[in-house]
């Protein structure tokens, strides 16, 4: 399990928001946290950690009046990391390789692929021509229905007719890199995990997975490790002090390189150590 970073922009801003509460209608979401730094800050910060494999999320939709701004910050923070960060938020063919050559390792997309609640794999494919596979995260973010969890689209507002389940994850995994899947009803909430979400996901763990959703404390952090049969790795957004969370960042750091040691023979003397500094200021 590893740790990978966010940068969430809504309305030209760095902001922490309850998933479920983004409305397109007059760019509304209840806001958690909107920062006085910009998206590049944050992207230095994981650059000089050396934490990659995160991502940055465009939050308003192409033909909102903030989608500009939004854009903007984007792709500040993918030129402060080339290569360290992926991209999603409107990526649709025609727009990839903006934010692949500002620096983008991977693309993330939904909306364009799920369209009208279905699987389009005209689309799909025409991506991975355009884009290859290896550029390529499939956002399969879900909410649950009647003990279900379906995938939703159009920054979470739509369900689709697509269940999070093996069969699907075996058909789409053909075609792109790696899965991210936001837990939407407990994301941003920072009242623990989607604990069925996580299972389903460390029970197949065939590729690359990032979860997020809920995680608040490091007794979350265990039990996606459990679930996750340490195969699927972990965004943190509101619970972070970085975002105004409770939750220190330098601890989250901490953590993952415990767990990293803990897969690694102990050198000769015994002895392992770990610094890590960072200063919010």
């Amino acid at each position: 399990m590893k740790f990978r970073p966010c940068i969430d922009i809504h309305n030209g801003s760095v902001k922490q928001i309850v998933g479920g509460s983004l409305k397109d209608a007059g760019d509304r979401a209840q806001e958690n946290f909107v920062s006085g730094q910009d998206a590049a800050f944050y992207a230095g910060l994981y650059r000089e950690q050396g934490i990659s494999g995160g991502h940055v999320i465009l939050l308003n939709q192409v033909s909102s009046i903030y989608y500009e701004e939004t854009k903007k910050q984007a792709l500040s923070a993918l030129s402060a990391y080339p290569k360290g960060l992926q991209a999603g938020g409107g990526i649709t063919p025609e727009n990839a390789a903006v934010f692949l050559d500002a620096g983008a390792s991977h693309v993330i997309v939904t909306s364009y692929v799920f369209s009208d609640g279905q699987i389009q794999y005209d689309r799909l494919r025409r991506l991975v021509r355009e884009v290859g596979k290896e550029n390529l995260v499939l956002d399969l973010s879900v909410r649950s229905r009647e003990d279900r969890y379906y995938i939703v689209t159009d920054r979470w507002q739509k369900y689709t007719s697509v269940e999070l389940k093996w069969q699907i994850l075996d058909e789409l995994s053909g075609y792109c890199d790696e899965f991210l899947i936001h837990a939407v009803d407990v994301e941003g909430k920072s009242a623990g995990i989607e604990e069925p979400v996580a299972k389903i996901l460390g029970d197949w763990g065939k590729i690359p997975i990032t979860y997020a959703g809920g995680v608040h404390s490091s007794s979350d952090l265990d039990k996606l490790k459990e679930l996750g049969k340490g195969r699927v790795d972990v965004t943190i957004g509101s619970a972070l002090d970085l975002f105004g969370g409770k939750m220190a960042f330098a601890d989250v750091l901490l953590y993952m390189k415990r767990e990293k040691k803990r897969k690694k023979p102990v050198n000769q003397t015994g002895f392992t150590s770990s610094l890590i500094r960072y200063n919010n200021s």
